[in-house]
């Protein structure tokens, strides 16, 4: 459907869903707000959803899902083996990527530490476009080590270059030749990059990293978690998709893969995951981690009538309409940003808007983690929670030192079909009255650090009273109960 235009005001994306359950939203006032930040160890993730107005923490399992996908829910089949359910799910993944063998798994993450424990010995090497956290760490866990080749490109924060989640083609195939093919457990490309900013990559990137890779006999992944924005960004910036269905669009990228997995937590709505396996002999080889670390191989830990919900999703994941909403509200919330001067990734990429932390709180050492302060101090001046996703979100070197993230972020997510247009606005309004007065944010330092996933469960402290100033400056412009 084309886009929907309006006669005398400025143009504003258009919700093609109508509202028919909704939960109600809780405005703490800014001292209860601060006092939770403290007792969550000024980190995001230990927040209470209670606490919450606004939650862009992430767009994983949160999404809204539609009244097929809940409707779908109660043909479930609980069957512990066999259960017709997996058999619907298989049979719609088979039709869309075109792949015959699928292997169940709780989330994204599960498919990751299957994906590890068969392909990668210690010191063998993942070539990668960009990391994810979880994808990184199991990698690591088993010995081996990431090479990550985005372009150089892609890291610039304001750009008007559409795919900069490309792979840089000579690094990789230098980075093959050096590291050996055979010491090359696969290369994974990440189709809507998470870690620089939710970036696309291109079908031409797709098809000649991966025609190297194949030259040197090495297996290729597509990590298809965010394909849904990816497709979107094709469809509409890629001038050779223009006139291309998002379900050709899809069939074309999965066939430069020898293997697929996928989150559906974002990729269909729902809360699962599945590998998909183009090699008969592969398949069998992998299908005996399910029943050890997930579940018997037709539920895969997955609740069967989540099974039936994501099913529907991935079939409205084919729907341009259905998978325009989150670029065209990130999009909008972006543009406003960087109109008012804010430093944000531009252009603007699926997942949500990202803050460039680097820049907005550009006093700050990134030592000290200028995007975990700065997401904390969203939350302390809005109620709104976003996610850091900068060195905090990094594991330190083996010698203890810090490991510099390449981008200091802080990702304010779109959840599908969860805000409207006049909550993007109030999350437009904090941000911009927090940039005029990001001299007041300081850093933070740890006082509980795990060696691993540390952002998920550490406890951080800030540096000076920086908080209390904050809330105060607040208070003074929008008083006690905002």
């Amino acid at each position: 459907m084309p886009e929907i235009k309006f006669y005398k005001q400025q143009q504003i994306p258009m919700e093609m869903h109508k509202v028919r359950i909704v939960q109600k939203l809780n405005l703490l006032p800014v001292d209860e707000r601060l006092a939770r930040m403290k007792e969550a160890g000024f980190n995001t993730f230990q927040l209470r959803n209670r606490d919450i107005f606004l939650d862009g923490l992430t767009d994983s399992g949160v999404n809204a899902m539609s009244d097929r996908m809940e409707a779908a829910m109660l043909q479930a089949d609980d069957a512990y083996a066999g259960s017709e359910s997996f058999f619907r799910m298989e049979k719609k993944l088979q039709e869309i990527f075109g792949i015959n063998y699928v292997l169940p798994a709780h989330q994204g993450r599960a498919c990751e530490n299957i994906l590890a424990e068969r392909f990668v010995k210690p010191g063998n090497c993942v070539i990668m476009n960009y990391h994810f956290t979880t994808a990184k760490a199991h990698i690591t866990r088993v010995g081996g080590h990431v090479e990550e080749l985005v372009s150089d490109a892609g890291l610039v924060a304001k750009s008007d270059l559409p795919f900069k989640g490309d792979i840089d083609l000579k690094k990789l195939e230098d980075c093959i030749i050096k590291e050996t093919p055979e010491n090359v457990a696969f290369l994974r490309m990440e189709a809507g990059t998470n870690l620089i900013g939710g970036q696309p990559v291109s079908y031409g990137n797709f098809k000649a990293a991966t025609d190297i890779a194949k030259k040197y006999g090495i297996l290729t992944v597509l990590d298809a978690s965010l394909l849904q924005d990816n497709l979107y960004f094709l469809k509409t910036r890629d001038e050779s998709m223009k006139d291309k269905t998002i379900r050709e669009i899809t069939r074309m990228v999965a066939d430069c893969f020898d293997l697929v997995y996928f989150s559906a937590r974002k990729f269909g709505f729902a809360r699962g995951g599945a590998i998909l396996v183009r090699d008969e002999d592969m398949f069998h080889s992998m299908e005996d981690f399910i029943p050890m670390f997930e579940g018997f191989l037709t539920y895969g830990g997955m609740s069967v009538r989540e099974i039936e919900a994501m099913t529907v999703g991935f079939e409205e994941s084919m729907d341009f309409d259905v998978i325009s909403q989150g670029p065209q509200f990130v999009k909008y919330c972006v543009d406003a940003l960087d109109a008012y001067g804010i430093p944000v990734i531009t252009p603007a990429g699926g997942l949500g808007a990202h803050l460039y932390a680097s820049d907005f709180c550009s006093h700050i050492p990134q030592e000290q983690y200028p995007a975990g302060a700065l997401v904390c101090a969203l939350y302390i001046c809005g109620g709104i929670r976003g996610m850091e996703r900068g060195t905090l979100s990094e594991e330190r070197n083996p010698d203890g030192s810090e490991r510099m993230a390449n981008v200091e972020m802080v990702r304010i997510a779109f959840p599908r079909r969860v805000f409207t247009l006049s909550q993007t606005e109030y999350i437009i309004d904090r941000v911009k009255w927090l940039y005029d007065h990001r001299d007041l944010i300081g850093g933070l330092r740890f006082v509980h650090e795990p060696a691993t996933l540390r952002f998920f469960t550490g406890k951080l402290e800030p540096i000076g009273d920086w908080p209390d100033k904050l809330a105060a400056a607040y208070k003074a412009d929008f008083g006690e109960d905002q």
